[in-house]
């Protein structure tokens, strides 16, 4: 508290004006208001094009530490100026569908691409055929036609229930399973058509059947007689004839048609032929002799 000099601070003849000797300094709001003036910024100058890449000269080092849109760098570098907005870039994230060329076609073909439907699953693998198709005793061929008839009539008839080794059976029977399978494998055509004998009265125990067909199947116009690995007659042929083989025809001299109308022949009253009583009627139907019955069921056990 009291006079203060410059003298002491080694001053020329200057000297300090004397304060008032007061109790207690004053208080700020005592104080007297001295007016903020804000200062303005020069104003602001667009450099020419020579200036602007000065200034990105000096100021390329912090952009390289900054994260900044690489739109604004290009858009700046070329001279658009200044924005603070980023451009979409090659970078962006795509969100769109709509193409460059504005194609609606190529549109199409775009999303195709991005959700393309799955490929369908394979078809399943057939089961590898028993062990008389591997030794012979049924010829492969033969086999394949045996049982796609009784698949047929799992689809068709199902409370027929025929096993393949039934037909089989018949077809051992009747012609060696087509003289051993000498058939076209890829269409199961007979390679020598298979007559049985004429049924004019001249053999015992055989029946007189006069032509019923003009000699079409079975190239008799007078009597008629069976054609075929399964040996139909040419007016049961025409009741029951199918297409085994999906060719559009039914031929008595294809393999995969005669089974297919054997099944259809035997399954004909819906009997079931899962059960053995019903094999034996079925099969007696198609031929009246136990013996004959006996010899197509031995047959089909073994196979």
């Amino acid at each position: 508290m009291g006079k203060h000099s410059a003298s002491g601070l080694g001053a020329s003849s200057f000297t300090m004006p004397s304060r008032p000797s007061v109790e207690h300094e004053p208080a700020m709001h005592d104080a007297p208001t001295v007016p903020i003036v804000p200062v303005m910024p020069p104003p602001s100058r667009t450099p020419t094009s020579h200036a602007r890449r000065e200034v990105w000269k000096v100021r390329a080092p912090f952009l390289a530490a900054a994260i900044v849109p690489i739109g604004v760098i290009a858009a700046s570098a070329t001279g658009v100026g200044h924005s603070t907005t980023p451009k979409a870039t090659a970078l962006s994230t795509e969100v769109t569908t709509q193409p460059i060329t504005g194609d609606p076609e190529a549109t199409v073909q775009r999303v195709a691409a991005t959700f393309r439907t799955p490929d369908p699953l394979p078809p399943p693998i057939p089961p590898p055929p028993p062990a008389v198709v591997a030794d012979g005793q049924v010829p492969a061929t033969n086999y394949d036609a045996y049982r796609r008839a009784a698949d047929i009539m799992a689809k068709t008839n199902p409370a027929c229930g025929i096993p393949w080794s039934v037909i089989a059976g018949i077809g051992k029977v009747e012609s060696h399973h087509a003289n051993n399978g000498d058939v076209d494998p890829t269409t199961g055509e007979l390679r020598t058509p298979i007559y049985g004998p004429t049924l004019d009265g001249t053999l015992a125990a055989n029946e007189v059947i006069s032509d019923t067909d003009g000699g079409r199947l079975d190239g008799d116009s007078t009597y008629d007689r069976a054609v075929g690995p399964m040996q139909f007659l040419p007016s049961t042929w025409e009741h029951y004839g199918a297409d085994g083989n999906g060719d559009g025809q039914s031929d008595p001299q294809n393999i995969y048609d005669a089974a297919l109308t054997t099944a259809r022949y035997l399954c004909d009253g819906h009997q079931d032929l899962r059960s053995t009583s019903e094999q034996v009627s079925a099969i007696l139907k198609y031929n009246n002799s136990m013996a004959y019955v006996d010899d197509v069921l031995g047959f089909a056990r073994s196979y």
